[in-house]
């Protein structure tokens, strides 16, 4: 008799093999620890997808998303050929991570108004991290782990980001606008690891903070804008 899939078992699967993932990384995942997560046998697993890369793949295509997910067209889902996930992953960035507050600032020669620009970056920055923290925490983890996806995700994105947040506080220090600071990369860096820490990371901390999502939201851009504007 062949072995039926329940409905809800591939939502569940995807769900407590991302918890895996985000947890262990890439590499150290075993499929035998995603099962063992789920409490089902390791060979139901393989009902579902036919690899751990298949598995990988599958989660990060559904990372992003707000909606439930179509089902997929047949099962086991296969073993992606190589740089699909990579470009599944750049997909995913380019339509998730748009930053046009940011990116107005950097192009913009000077602002009327320092207080409501930067609160503007930095609260863009945030809701862009907070929607999106589940795949956002899976990606950095999985990247310590994959080259293909380090170049993506570190190199690229988080690179670019840093680098444009340097551009603008530089400029806005030349003019004035934010206090001056030893080192002009330094304050990118502490917006960045700021918003992303309660945006993002809080979220997977072994000691959660009771606070409210707009709480912190508020807070970190009172602090941020305080911090740096004169």
């Amino acid at each position: 008799m062949a072995r039926t899939r329940p409905a809800h078992r591939l939502d569940q699967l995807v769900d407590c093999a991302a918890q895996v993932f985000t947890a262990r990384g890439y590499r150290r995942t075993q499929m035998a620890d995603v099962a063992r997560a789920m409490g089902v046998a390791p060979g139901t697993l393989y009902l579902y997808v036919e690899s751990k890369e298949a598995l990988f793949d599958l989660v990060v295509q559904r990372a992003f998303l707000d909606r439930p997910a179509a089902p997929p067209r047949k099962l086991p889902i296969p073993t992606p050929a190589p740089g699909v996930t990579v470009e599944h992953v750049r997909q995913r960035l380019r339509r998730e991570h748009q930053l046009p507050a940011l990116a107005a600032a950097i192009r913009r020669q000077r602002t009327a108004d320092p207080h409501a620009e930067l609160a503007g970056i930095v609260r863009e920055l945030y809701r862009v991290l907070a929607r999106n923290h589940r795949g956002a925490r899976l990606l950095e983890r999985s990247a310590l782990d994959r080259p293909d996806l380090a170049a993506l995700y570190f190199k690229r994105l988080r690179r670019g980001l840093i680098d444009g947040l340097t551009a603008y506080v530089e400029r806005r220090i030349e003019q004035k606008h934010f206090r001056r600071v030893p080192h002009t990369a330094i304050p990118a860096r502490l917006i960045l690891e700021t918003v992303a820490w309660f945006a993002m990371h809080r979220h997977g901390d072994q000691e959660p903070m009771p606070i409210d999502e707009r709480q912190a939201e508020d807070t970190v851009v009172d602090v941020l804008v305080h911090a740096l504007v004169r």
